[in-house]
């Protein structure tokens, strides 16, 4: 497409909306009525870098808990990364909890409807006000996110690389030109939904596709090579010990810092394992232990008699974490509200990272076969 015309909407709009309406996934979050800008809101701010099978259980979970942008706004930020944990991407855990707090605060609870206010909220940028503009209030605002620019890349043939400045520029002047003044929310619910379906990252469906006749990569047999390919960055390997100290059938958990990786949640204290002189990539050497000689292992493990070291792998980022589980002492236990002491039933209770609550599962694994052995003999 020429960059000094504007695409026709006649072409686009009527059959991705009609397809939509027989294609479209029934999602927790949908409904054929008026649409809740806070549910729009929770479920836009979950989906951003999560599969949609992972956010259903939290979504439920999510509204259950705090119904209504009052009782987010009420919540302490806690209990928040609490329902949180193991979605990842903390950060939008605590801008929720901000912006309801700024909708109470600014609007009496109601959320506003315009982009502009909507993007003076925290946490809501152009795209997130868009979806919530549109899917909430049918205002004629256009949203772009990695299904629409992927989308936008293979119809119109732009040649970009994924997630580039260039092609979020040239999607975004698309959106503009494409959103209806009528029925916006439908066309991008419509879109996001191809390239959630049909318009695939590595295998797109193009026999099945609503739009299959006016898709330039498809036409020029590109369908699959666009959005070219960006750049990425070597991962690096990282080697963790997680200190499983005991008392009174307790494990000592720990805060993270406020300000960075994980803020404010929750883990088993945790150091990098990194030679002598060379610096650590995600954790400094958090505590001092007298360790004991053996790591904890898992009888489960491929079925062999005493198993092997419960290990977890990772990933976080370009970092490809394996970790290892570590019976040991503190020298010294800090005292003060970042350190807890919670038996493995009780850790949940806290808002834990992804990594603390796969050893939390691994122990629970081990702690019921070392019972039904015990029971056996």
């Amino acid at each position: 497409m020429p960059r000094s015309s504007a695409p026709d909407r006649r072409k686009y709009v009527p059959p991705l909306v009609r397809w939509f309406a027989q294609a479209g996934r029934d999602l927790p979050w949908r409904s054929t009525g008026p649409r809740d800008p806070y549910r729009v809101w929770i479920s836009e701010a979950m989906l951003q870098q999560t599969r949609v099978a992972t956010v259903i259980d939290y979504y439920g979970r999510f509204v259950t808990r705090f119904p209504d942008v009052h009782s987010l706004a009420k919540a302490s930020e806690a209990e928040v990364l609490q329902l949180w944990s193991g979605l990842g991407y903390y950060r939008r855990a605590r801008l929720l909890h901000a912006g309801a707090c700024a909708v109470v605060e600014r609007h009496g609870g109601r959320f506003p409807a315009t982009r502009a206010e909507l993007e003076a909220l925290p946490g809501i940028g152009p795209y997130t006000a868009g979806a919530i503009a549109s899917l909430a209030f049918d205002a004629p605002e256009p949203l772009v996110d990695g299904n629409v620019e992927r989308v936008f890349a293979r119809l119109f043939r732009i040649e970009a690389a994924q997630a580039s400045a260039e092609l979020r520029r040239r999607a975004w002047e698309l959106a503009r030109a494409l959103c209806p003044e009528q029925g916006a929310g439908a066309w991008n619910e419509a879109l996001m939904e191809l390239g959630a379906l049909i318009c695939t990252p590595r295998e797109p469906r193009c026999e099945l596709c609503p739009l299959a006749a006016v898709c330039e990569a498809l036409h020029s047999g590109r369908a699959k090579e666009l959005p070219l390919p960006r750049q990425r960055p070597e991962p690096f390997a990282v080697e963790l010990e997680v200190l499983c100290a005991r008392a009174g059938g307790r494990l000592l958990f720990c805060r993270r810092p406020e300000g960075g990786r994980m803020a404010g949640l929750w883990e088993l204290p945790t150091r990098e394992c990194v030679p002598a002189g060379m610096p650590t990539r995600l954790y400094p050497d958090q505590w001092d232990a007298r360790l004991c000689e053996q790591r904890l292992r898992c009888r489960e493990h491929d079925g062999k008699a005493g198993g092997e070291p419960i290990r977890v792998r990772h990933s976080i980022t370009c970092h490809r974490i394996r970790a290892t589980l570590v019976a040991g002492e503190l020298d010294r236990i800090p005292k003060g509200e970042d350190w807890q002491w919670r038996t493995l039933a009780e850790a949940p209770s806290l808002g834990l990272t992804g990594m603390a609550r796969k050893f939390v599962r691994s122990m629970e694994r081990a702690q019921r076969e070392q019972d039904r052995a015990s029971k056996k003999a």
